[in-house]
């Protein structure tokens, strides 16, 4: 019996230490982890048929947001001269497809801003959580936090996979929605699949193509 109980004692301590060990290097080994599962996920083209989101030639419905503290309905003091790129994803926190897209975003909004054409993203994620991805990756462009999943309801593009007391509930299903200056949806691109996304500079061409733009 003391031989058993010694046996037991030691492999619980083992496991403990293993726990604790993969809980200290978890830090380092997330980037490459992440790293390694997105590897793939750009594509340069909306290739599929699914289109969820308010329909073209309609107006962008407006937010039910918020931003930095204060409530937010309108992403109009956000557009660029020329329209604006409004990214739909779903956490800054968890997801690894979505914190790729947005700091890919982030490299490329140089190019957008000489084009006059603003990035807008939201997340369901608390704003805390927002502001800490936002100060860790440098983003410059607003990251608005929707509110009890109005505004994803408001798009027709709430994911309905998730129940509320879900983990995941309130996540969008991700997408890009281009607004022109007047307020109208102009473009779309959304893929079913939500580890794949379509890249920043080909998103740009596109929303260029949509607001009728030169592609220079």
């Amino acid at each position: 019996m003391a031989i058993a109980k010694i046996i037991l004692s030691t492999s619980t301590c083992a496991i403990v230490l293993l726990i604790l060990g993969l809980y200290l290097s978890w830090g380092s080994l997330k980037p490459l982890i992440y790293e390694q599962i997105t590897s793939d996920m750009f594509v340069s083209v909306d290739s599929d048929v699914f289109d969820p989101g308010p329909a073209l030639g309609s107006d962008f419905p407006g937010v039910i947001a918020t931003y930095k503290g204060r409530e937010l309905r309108l992403i109009a003091e956000f557009a660029g001269s020329n329209g604006t790129v409004f990214v739909a994803t779903r956490s800054a926190q968890w997801c690894p497809y979505c914190m790729k897209q947005m700091i890919q975003l982030q490299e490329y909004k140089a190019v957008y801003d000489k084009a006059g054409i603003a990035i807008v993203a939201m997340t369901y994620d608390d704003p805390e959580l927002q502001q800490a991805f936002v100060d860790q990756w440098g983003i410059s462009y607003p990251i608005i936090h929707d509110v009890d999943t109005l505004s994803f309801k408001t798009l027709g593009i709430l994911n309905r996979s998730y129940n509320p007391g879900d983990e995941a509930y309130g996540i969008p299903h991700p997408g890009t929605i281009i607004v022109n200056p007047d307020g109208k949806v102009v473009g779309k691109l959304f893929l079913e699949a939500y580890s794949v996304r379509v890249d920043a500079l080909s998103t740009l061409i596109f929303a260029k193509q949509a607001l009728g733009l030169s592609a220079e």
